[in-house]
């Protein structure tokens, strides 16, 4: 009998261990669950970059890995399905800007999720400016010296690259060819880098997207930005006017970036994972790098990043009704 009761409270011992290893593996686990940050775009472009400057400090922040997951198609359309699908748990994020969120639910009929509804913001941490830009084959070096060329080259006949159909690029290049009396035709591509590709093999004269887009290679010199959109100039580059200065008004209110969680994420969740933002472009080395890229950086919380969107998305409104643009 107490040979028996030895052994059952031997076996008792190494059940509760075997489980208590177990647990703890599990636990570990969890805290070290990677968290991952999508991206609509393809690598190589101005959002996939700012991305992965951010995932680089959340995860020294939050002790465990941060990944950046490009998922390009559609102009940032199959990323943001994706989050929609995604468990509520803060370990699916995606980072976008104003294009996924707030201009693809009004230029598509069937987007497939609907902003208000399948995300809820985590925080915003910037906003940018578009603008356009000449490749280095292309002579002008002003926006009414590219008109002027056009007209001479192509009878003002001409093409300009953006990222992705149906967005504000698209939108400023009618609103450009209208100004000059052009007939500009707005070619779409997947995502700014293979736009950039095209622009510095001088394949395409002229391109039209964000700041961060075109920043590095126009300090090189490979292209020459010659107009940008927003209130004032750019503090990182200001020597480029505003298409305001040059006459063409309507496009002062300037994009964001942002942090998007699936519905239903923990508010706890949101709120820790805000703060972690926040701590993260308030260290130098990440606001420099950010701000280098054309950002201008400054956190908003989870519910001024949706007031910013609302705004944002009535001024667009009006704007794409205006152009006659029919949903795809």
């Amino acid at each position: 009998m107490h040979s028996f009761r030895r052994h059952f409270i031997a076996h008792t011992l190494r059940c509760a261990l075997a489980i208590g290893a177990t647990l703890g593996v599990g636990l570990a686990a969890a805290q070290t669950q990677s968290t991952r940050i999508m991206v609509g775009f393809p690598a190589g472009g101005g959002t996939d970059a700012i991305a992965r400057i951010l995932a680089e400090r959340l995860q020294a922040d939050l002790g465990a890995p941060v990944v950046v997951d490009n998922k390009p198609g559609a102009g940032g359309q199959l990323a943001a399905q994706a989050l929609k699908a995604a468990a509520p748990d803060g370990h699916t994020l995606f980072l976008s800007h104003d294009h996924s969120i707030t201009i693809l639910p009004m230029v598509t009929k069937n987007p497939g999720y609907d902003s208000a509804k399948d995300f809820v913001p985590v925080a915003g941490f910037a906003t940018f400016v578009n603008a356009i830009a000449l490749s280095a084959g292309t002579p002008a070096t002003s926006l009414k010296g590219y008109a002027d060329w056009v007209r001479q080259q192509g009878g003002g006949k001409g093409t300009v690259g953006i990222p992705a159909p149906g967005s504000v690029p698209q939108f400023l290049v009618q609103e450009i060819a209208k100004k000059n009396q052009l007939d500009l035709v707005a070619a779409p591509y997947r995502g700014s880098a293979p736009m950039m590709g095209d622009m510095l093999g001088n394949q395409i004269p002229a391109g039209v997207a964000s700041i961060p887009d075109f920043i590095e290679n126009h300090r090189a010199g490979k292209l020459r930005v010659v107009a940008v959109m927003g209130t004032q100039r750019q503090a990182a580059m200001p020597e480029v006017p505003t298409f305001a200065e040059l006459g063409l008004t309507g496009f002062e209110e300037v994009p964001y970036y942002g942090v998007f969680a699936p519905a239903g994420t923990p508010k706890a969740t949101l709120d820790k994972l805000g703060a972690a933002i926040q701590r993260a472009i308030a260290v130098p080395e990440v606001k420099d790098r950010l701000t280098a890229m054309g950002l201008t950086v400054g956190y908003m919380s989870s519910e001024q990043l949706a007031a910013r969107e609302r705004s944002y998305a009535k001024v667009w409104a009006k704007i794409i009704k205006d152009s006659g643009f029919q949903p795809q």
